[in-house]
């Protein structure tokens, strides 16, 4: 599948950071206080171009129990440690992981640390960091379906995941669930209004706000979008954005890191705050009272840049679907030979 891929900043960048950093290291003043910045409407000022990646994995790895935060020096070790795992330029001997490997490393921009919140995980409720339980009828479903997919997944485009069709991604959202590339976020406000466009799939979200008592107005019931229905309202300085009318998937929207599910139930609340001058936190709350036995909630730091958000281009020649549906075609016609 022919994707615009972002190129890895980190190693694009490395000799500016080392500038940086040295020039950082000389400096003697003391940091300023950070005041926030308003729009001319007088809300927290969001805009900007925001980087959400990291190392931190979307659930805590199980040994880690309920342990919230990293240490700075376990923070090294892991880091240490998460690079050689995810080096996709790593060679050991074995032909199914080295192909399984796809593209080299320079195409992905995963985040060369982990998240300045020092978080273990993303998901940080439930309290062990990893996803609830679904609810039995869900999970008997999602059983059924697999059971059914190893069968039909390349039955047409229609049984090929969101992401392989370019309609979903697990960055775009809601909510926001950064992944091995393109994980950039454009904020810009106006009266009555903020949009956000995600880098990956170039998707753009165009939340109207409301105020004081006003009730939203809502789509009707019936009407059902890949992306759902957002409305956004401040509560103090944080922007709230409740999201709700999702049309059921067959698959999961929360990309590759996470093979869940949802239905028509689901319901997504962010919350958006600018908490220092180059930075905002992202929370999310998914609730699925059908498929969960409880919500779920993640947390992530968006760190800002001045880098410029790149153009990603999915449809264009995607190529890759044709071919995952000519090449099952083949497989077909070879077994009735």
């Amino acid at each position: 599948m022919t994707y615009r891929l972002a190129f890895n900043r980190r190693r694009l960048l490395a000799c500016a950071f080392l500038s940086i950093a040295a020039a950082g290291a000389m400096a003697q003043t003391p940091a300023k206080k950070w005041t926030l910045q308003r729009t001319p409407d007088g809300q927290p000022d969001l805009q900007g171009v925001w980087d959400a990646a990291s190392m931190t994995p979307l659930e805590r790895p199980a040994e880690l129990g309920t342990k919230e935060f990293y240490t700075p020096e376990e923070m090294a070790a892991y880091e240490k440690k998460r690079e050689h795992d995810l080096d996709r330029d790593r060679r050991d001997g074995s032909a199914e992981q080295d192909l399984g490997r796809a593209y080299n490393d320079s195409w992905f921009d995963r985040g060369a640390h982990l998240g300045s919140n020092r978080r273990t995980s993303r998901v940080i409720d439930p309290p062990n960091g990893r996803f609830p339980a679904m609810t039995p009828a869900a999970a008997a479903k999602y059983k059924e379906l697999h059971q059914w997919l190893e069968k039909h997944a390349d039955d047409g485009p229609e049984t090929r995941t969101p992401y392989d069709r370019c309609l979903v991604f697990s960055q775009s959202g809601p909510p926001f669930i950064p992944g091995n590339y393109n994980n950039y976020y454009q904020i810009v406000q106006a009266p009555g209004m903020v949009t956000i466009m995600s880098e990956m799939g170039h998707q753009v979200r165009n939340i109207p706000l409301t105020s004081g008592k006003a009730t939203p107005a809502r789509l009707p019931e019936n009407v059902r979008q890949l992306a759902g229905d957002s409305q956004g309202h401040w509560e103090g300085e944080t922007l709230v954005i409740e999201t709700t009318n999702f049309r059921a998937t067959q698959q999961s929207r929360f990309g590759v890191q996470y093979d869940g599910m949802s239905d028509e139930n689901l319901r997504v609340v962010e919350r958006i705050t600018r908490s220092g001058p180059a930075r905002i936190t992202y929370r999310a709350t998914v609730s699925d009272p059908t498929v969960y036995t409880q919500p779920w909630t993640i947390e992530l730091p968006m760190e800002k840049t001045s880098d410029a958000v790149f153009e990603y281009a999915c449809h264009e020649g995607n190529y890759g679907l044709a071919g995952i549906l000519s090449g099952a075609r083949a497989q077909e016609k070879n077994a009735k030979q």
